[in-house]
């Protein structure tokens, strides 16, 4: 059987780049950056004013000076107003160009305004205070935003700031997802006695969302030849294959066969683990890739999580951190099996992650997932495993 560690060589080996493509900034969140971005001119552009009050030549201040006339009132956006004697002033708005003429802003707060003089009421002025200088953050030409990151709101401003109108992103992998089986029905479907609702399909396209891919989604039934049929379309259709359901050795677990009779080559099937134990991963000589996932809900998720949610952000060069815990209390796990146990995250006083054992009934309870934030992964070759012992964690919730 293949252990983890084998099982995550194999598929990290199948990861590609798919290419990239032009998209409008504004819709780039959240997709991956496949340009360097440089400043178009200096950042700031200009000396920019930093807080609202009067520009003044230092040299006036220095020499005694703390009556200003004002000259002008100059918002940001306006033509500057310049100064020709030292006792005046231009009374001046945050965000506006700094006369050249002046080299230090005196804040309101710091400042009595009556009858067009402006006098001065503390005796701690800098020269340059208040103001953000041209070229302080970046020079015209320097790199703002480095290709191979994941696009934020900061990067969008930045795009928008240096005139990038559009971005060169990784293209994504056109992803399909086939449930199976006759026990499950659509969500706007009333279950008899013996049937569910499908849900591990609405898992995994809500996952693949966080990387902005919008997977389509199919079902089959339990029927051989549909099974081939619809796996031949999705080959010819698709980058990637995701299957949930139907890859134990059930009677009616069809997809293995159609899998081979559909010259899908097998990788790997079946994982030293638990959940998700059955796990089949092959690839399509058109270079297809095909993740066939157990159809119990948590082994589906886990898997996800796992292997391809990791090959996927290999894909992409997404850098994601590897985090670790402190597993909280002590934990027995006896099979011969790497256990992914469920955890509940927190954070104690000293900033360090600890992880608490979550009971569920097994790859079943989808509803214990709502409870956890990770899957803590205790290593095969030990049973148990001590309370302040850690171990990485995988974390789904979103919150760390």
């Amino acid at each position: 059987m293949t252990t983890v560690e084998q099982a995550t060589k194999i598929v990290l080996a199948e990861s590609k780049d798919y290419g990239i493509e032009s998209i409008y900034f504004e819709n780039a969140l959240g997709r991956v950056l496949a340009e360097d971005l440089k400043a178009d001119r200096d950042l700031p552009p200009y000396n920019r004013v930093t807080m609202d009050g009067i520009a003044i030549s230092f040299v006036a201040f220095e020499n005694g000076i703390r009556d200003y006339k004002v000259i002008a009132t100059q918002a940001a956006g306006d033509a500057t107003f310049e100064i020709n004697d030292p006792s005046k002033c231009v009374e001046i708005m945050t965000g506006a160009a700094l006369p050249a003429t002046t080299d230090t802003v005196i804040r309101y707060e710091d400042l009595e305004i009556k009858d067009g003089i402006a006098t001065v009421k503390t005796d701690i002025v800098t020269k340059g205070q208040s103001i953000h200088f041209k070229g302080r953050d970046k020079s015209q030409g320097d790199l703002v935003a480095a290709a191979n990151q994941l696009i934020t709101p900061a990067v969008i401003s930045m795009a928008a700031s240096v005139g990038k109108k559009n971005l060169l992103v990784k293209r994504l992998p056109k992803v399909v997802i086939i449930s199976s089986g006759d026990e499950v029905v659509n969500i706007d479907e009333q279950p008899n006695a013996f049937q569910i609702r499908r849900s591990n399909n609405y898992t995994i396209r809500a996952a693949l969302k966080q990387y902005c891919i919008d997977a389509e989604m199919i079902h089959i039934p339990d029927d051989a030849a549909i099974t081939k049929t619809e796996i031949e379309k999705c080959l010819k259709q698709y980058d990637v294959i995701i299957l949930s359901g139907g890859v134990s050795e059930g009677k009616f677990d069809y997809i293995p066969k159609a899998l081979e009779e559909n010259a899908v080559k097998k990788l790997f099937h079946k994982v030293q683990q638990r959940p998700g134990k059955p796990f089949w991963f092959g690839k399509h000589e058109n270079g297809v890739l095909v993740f066939a996932f157990p159809g119990n809900p948590v082994s589906t998720f886990m898997c996800l999580k796992r292997y391809c949610l990791l090959w996927l952000e290999a894909c992409l060069k997404i850098q994601s951190q590897t985090l670790y815990a402190i597993l909280e209390e002590d934990y027995t796990f006896t099979p011969a099996l790497q256990y992914f146990l469920q955890v509940k995250l927190s954070m104690n006083e000293k900033g360090q992650l600890l992880a608490k054992p979550i009971t569920g009934n097994g790859s079943g309870d989808f509803a214990n997932l709502i409870d956890t934030d990770a899957f803590m992964e205790l290593q095969l070759e030990r049973n148990n495993f001590t309370k302040g012992e850690v171990f990485r964690v995988w974390p789904f919730s979103g919150l760390f």
